[in-house]
């Protein structure tokens, strides 16, 4: 399974970086997100619970995560559950528009009969709505918080 989300967000690319890279601050400023939990924080990578709602259907995922600064990208690593072994890698690219934020998953399902029943499910129900989901509140946050002048055209479209 491979899946892609993305939206442009007008911000400083180090602010939406920084805001993204700051994980225990999703749940203020995401509203799906029940709680993010650090079961290890080291100086390289950090063991994190994350929970989530989607629809009102509660889920949660047990993730390696490392920031890589001189790259400016996120990296997950799913440890547990139907989506171990997932990786999950945010991108933030200046562009003419923007900054190009993606989020890309990538999933080799352990019993590979099973992938035309789980990836719809896996893949289309939860992972790209809640990375929509995701990008869009972060892009909310943001532009709020600097203060954007595109945000109330935005809006209004």
């Amino acid at each position: 399974m491979h899946t892609g989300n993305s939206i442009i967000m007008h911000a400083p690319r180090a602010t939406i970086f920084e805001t993204a890279a700051a994980l225990e601050n999703w749940p203020r400023i995401l509203p799906h997100y029940r709680y993010i939990r650090f079961l290890e924080r080291g100086p390289e990578r950090s063991i994190v619970k994350m929970a989530a709602v989607r629809s009102g259907i509660p889920i949660s995922w047990t993730s390696e995560y490392r920031v890589e600064r001189d790259r400016m990208e996120l990296h997950f690593l799913h440890l547990k559950a139907f989506t171990r072994g997932m990786r999950v890698i945010w991108t933030f690219k200046e562009s003419p528009a923007g900054v190009l934020v993606e989020i890309m998953h990538e999933l080799r399902f352990r019993i590979p009969a099973l992938a035309p029943i789980a990836e719809p499910i896996i893949g289309g129900f939860f992972i790209r709505h809640v990375a929509n989901k995701t990008l869009r509140e972060m892009k909310k946050h943001v532009e709020e918080k600097i203060g954007n002048p595109n945000l109330e055209a935005e809006k209004s479209e």
